[in-house]
């Protein structure tokens, strides 16, 4: 069978290709459906990485984050017509002490392999995860960012000691929005702290218990404002995020670090000794992180429901042209997601 895939050949540049697809792999038949332009698509449809970063992954369809609907399933797990949630990270072989997303040998999807920029694609069932009931699709798009924060999480609660009474999240953007919002849901009797840099992004953390501007904290020496944060802030914000994570965390506290940046960070390793902390970093996910995820969606709908704040831009993608205008659109978003309405 032959599928159009739409792959990125320069910064700026996409061009439709034709692919071979193999409907006797044993492999479920999938259509795109919704799909989430992610800051790593746009890294690259930029140009915004290293030179030989780039001759080395392209050409390639971007995108990662989708739901899609089953065409074919030679398996009978899933049935025509089906939504689910397909992992990018394709693990090629197990180890007993590193997850599927930190070993050397996966491959991930629109990171020099394809992503799902495409009219079809195949994929091995256990790969996939049914689509969160009670959900809207275009949340269900952006699946394996929630559960990219799901992972951060799940590590936390191996990782952390037990004292979980005041929780603190840095960064007031779509990850920092998504942590939050999951650690409200599995600690609802913590002190959720929020903390940003843009009033009128905080605004959208109704749910927490505080939010507070960076510039305004206060907190006296020998003071603490939480026992464990999540820094999901990245980039050039990284430097000051964690180090006044490292002064207001508690003794023996853990510090998640889910921002991505560029640059070397420099950390004020002096109060990391003093107070004995536990930093840990947390990148992509797992296929098991996306059923937890899908599952605490679908017993939570009002989860799923704050979510959709996250939806911004609905794009319908019909064709090159329309993928140009999504990245166009998602540039100038500062907070929540761009959805290709693909194939409808």
């Amino acid at each position: 069978m032959i599928s159009i895939v739409y792959r990125l050949t320069a910064p700026g540049m996409i061009e439709a290709a034709c692919k071979d697809l193999d409907l006797k792999s044993g492999k479920a038949l999938l259509r795109p459906r919704f799909l989430s332009i992610c800051k790593a698509d746009q890294r690259y449809y930029q140009g915004n990485r290293a030179p030989e970063v780039l001759k080395a992954k392209l050409p390639m369809a971007l995108v990662h984050e989708c739901v899609a609907e089953v065409i074919f399933d030679p398996t009978g797990t899933y049935a025509p017509g089906d939504f689910v949630v397909p992992c990018p990270n394709i693990p090629t072989q197990e180890d007993a002490f590193v997850a599927e997303n930190y070993l050397y040998s996966s491959k991930f999807r629109s990171s020099g392999y394809d992503g799902f920029l495409q009219e079809y694609f195949c994929s091995n069932t256990e790969r996939l995860v049914p689509a969160p009931k009670h959900t809207r699709l275009e949340v269900a798009s952006f699946l394996e960012l929630i559960s990219v924060s799901m992972h951060a999480i799940s590590r936390f609660e191996r990782i952390a000691h037990g004292r979980r009474a005041r929780l603190g999240v840095w960064g007031d953007g779509n990850l920092g929005f998504i942590t939050a919002l999951l650690l409200r849901a599995l600690y609802p009797d913590s002190e959720l702290t929020v903390l940003g840099t843009v009033e009128e992004k905080l605004a959208y953390f109704s749910f927490a218990d505080k939010r507070v501007h960076v510039e305004n904290l206060r907190v006296g020496p020998k003071e603490t404002l939480c026992d464990h944060a999540f820094e999901c802030v990245g980039g050039m914000g990284c430097r000051p995020a964690i180090n006044q994570m490292i002064d207001v965390v508690a003794p023996e506290g853990t510090l998640a670090l889910l921002g991505v940046s560029e640059n070397f960070v420099e950390i004020n390793t002096r109060m990391v000794l003093e107070k004995g902390l536990r930093l840990y970093g947390s990148s992509r996910s797992g296929v098991a992180d996306f059923a937890r995820a899908s599952s605490l969606l679908g017993a939570h709908p009002a989860l799923g429901q704050a979510l959709e704040r996250l939806i911004g831009d609905v794009v319908p993608v019909r064709n090159i042209h329309d993928i140009h205008a999504a990245f166009r659109l998602d540039v100038q978003q500062s907070f929540g997601k761009t959805v290709l309405d693909f194939n409808a």
